[in-house]
């Protein structure tokens, strides 16, 4: 047993652990925000380092015997930076969502205008939800895809920029299967005297590997999660250049003047944070060490060419794919021609181990809790080693429980075949 300690003192977590690691192996994890790290981060994330208290940053924490702890850190920062050629790096952010925060209490004082992507049409919860901090905090400014391509209106939105003249312009997405063109993002944001800050969550390791559009050249800021394509464990950093582009949010009265890399440091501690996860900080550093290797740049290749595989099949089976196709790991399917919702399509996907997730999808008429939509991701099958053959199966398989879903005799063979694929890529091998 890989945890004979947590086997004796506590059966029912262990017990429900290992049913979870069962679950990975054998169904096909198809959520784009998921993926499956190395044994290397596992090992990072168990170590005593949990036992730590670091508030500060390397060289100013508020506590006595953070001398390794630094090292830690440090590694982590230096890693990212070279990784994606950035200025300055802050790898404290505990999720996704705190780094947008940081990054907007940085960037702009509370009340002022936020421009980022309509939810419905792709956007993050954070990108200005009427119920997330976003919304409730700043004036949020949508712009969104257009009716007919499904692509970002750059023109509607640079008019809408123009109009509202925000004080950061966000460029990002959760569920958007096309390149973002961030040079044009940056022209209409010099534009109209706004920053720039790109959510790169869901593509980071496209752009690491460099086979998807650099947004660090363009944004003055960019958040990301160190999960999702980049493999990571689950946490965020943010990236920024070290000067201002332009006034950003002011400091507190009787401070020093802040460079906009002092205010996102500031921003996160003691802004919103305290205590960082130093053994998710390690786990960090060993993630952007794999990311890194040429293994790494093959992996996204595949990653995206998995992707592509998927959407083809899909269309050609049947389904229909929004953009008619993807530029990246994930894919967008309109449910409307199946006659099923994105709650049904999920559920019945769940029932032959194929995992995905529904989503909103643009000018969707379904409420957000059942929509029409589908959103599919290649970045974890990619990792267990599936390739575009094997992805072009897979597709058959999904279209198959959409479309024959009232006969049990296809359900129990997608079933069937479902399992003689995950077994051919078998997963934690030592954790038996």
């Amino acid at each position: 047993m890989p945890y004979p300690h947590l086997q004796k003192f506590d059966p029912e977590i262990h017990n429900a652990i290992l049913a979870e690691i069962s679950r990975q192996r054998a169904g096909l994890e198809m959520i784009a925000s998921e993926n499956i790290v190395s044994m290397a981060v596992l090992e990072a994330l168990g170590t005593p380092l949990t036992n730590k208290y670091s508030e500060g940053y390397p060289g100013k924490r508020y506590y006595g015997g953070n001398e390794h702890i630094d090292v830690i850190e440090n590694l982590a920062r230096e890693r990212a930076k070279q990784l994606f050629g950035a200025e300055h790096v802050n790898v404290q952010p505990h999720a996704g969502s705190q780094a947008n925060m940081a990054a907007y209490f940085a960037l702009a004082p509370v009340g002022s205008k936020i421009m980022a992507m309509n939810l419905a049409h792709g956007g993050h919860l954070t990108h200005g939800s009427p119920v997330n901090f976003s919304g409730r905090l700043y004036t949020i400014v949508a712009y969104g895809v257009h009716e007919k391509t499904h692509l970002i209106d750059m023109d509607a939105l640079r008019s809408t920029a123009l109009r509202e003249r925000p004080r950061v312009i966000v460029a990002g997405y959760t569920a958007y299967p096309r390149a973002l063109d961030f040079a044009a993002f940056r022209e209409i944001a010099n534009e109209v005297g706004a920053y720039l800050m790109v959510d790169m969550a869901h593509f980071a390791g496209l752009v690491a590997a460099k086979v998807y559009p650099d947004p660090v050249p363009y944004a003055d800021v960019v958040t990301t999660t160190t999960h999702k394509t980049l493999r990571g464990p689950r946490g965020a950093m943010i990236l920024s250049k070290i000067d201002d582009r332009f006034d950003a949010a002011p400091t507190q009265e009787g401070e020093k003047k802040k460079n906009l890399a002092q205010k996102i440091d500031f921003s996160v501690f003691p802004g919103i944070q305290g205590g960082p996860l130093d053994h998710v900080i390690a786990a960090k550093a060993v993630a952007f060490k794999e990311a890194q290797t040429p293994e790494f740049i093959e992996y996204q290749k595949q990653v995206i060419k998995n992707s592509q595989a998927l959407a083809a099949v899909l269309m050609e089976k049947g389904v229909s794919v929004l953009t008619g196709g993807t530029d990246n790991h994930l894919t967008l399917v309109d449910l409307t021609t199946t006659g099923l919702s994105g709650k049904e399509a999920e559920k019945l996907l769940d029932s032959v181990q194929i995992y995905t997730n529904k989503n909103m999808i643009p000018f969707d008429p379904r409420s957000p809790f059942d929509p029409s939509g589908l959103r599919i991701g290649t970045p974890a099958l990619t990792t267990r080693g599936f390739n575009e053959e094997e992805m072009k199966v897979i597709g058959a398989l999904i279209a198959r429980a959409l479309l024959e879903r009232d006969s049990l005799a296809a359900l129990e063979e997608i079933r069937a075949k479902v399992k003689e694929l995950s077994e051919a890529h078998p997963i934690y091998p030592e954790l038996v």
